[in-house]
């Protein structure tokens, strides 16, 4: 179960959920970590979308439909510093969430991030 406001209290990680998390962001361009309702997430995701990204080197998780969806924000926090989402990972590297991206889409840096990163 969560801690207050959605964010996960202590929870135990297994090694399923490090694979899937870290297999997920080596093997796409551009990942998301997001929960539909998130208004964050809502704002990265429609800033994202207005780049030609390569939808197979691009993967949006839905975190919330998952039953491991607190661990996956416990893991988000011992891999980025922060369990809320979205959690946005440009190859391999997290950028932040959604005020960090649109931070990086109005100074031009997140265009230069996605095209040296061939996900577009």
């Amino acid at each position: 179960m969560g801690g207050l406001f959605g964010k996960p209290a202590d929870v135990v990680v297994t090694e399923d959920v490090r694979l899937f998390v870290d297999t997920t962001i080596k093997q796409k361009r551009v990942v998301v970590f997001s929960k539909t309702y998130c208004p964050y997430a809502r704002k990265a995701k429609s800033i994202l979308s207005e780049y030609p990204i390569d939808p197979t080197k691009m993967e949006i998780i839905e975190i919330e439909k998952r039953p491991d969806c607190a661990e996956i924000q416990s893991y988000m926090k011992e891999i980025t510093g922060a369990s809320t989402v979205p959690r946005v990972f440009i190859y391999g590297e997290c950028i932040g969430g959604g005020d960090e991206t649109s931070k990086l889409h109005n100074s031009g840096e997140l265009r230069r991030l996605l095209q040296e990163s061939g996900a577009m």
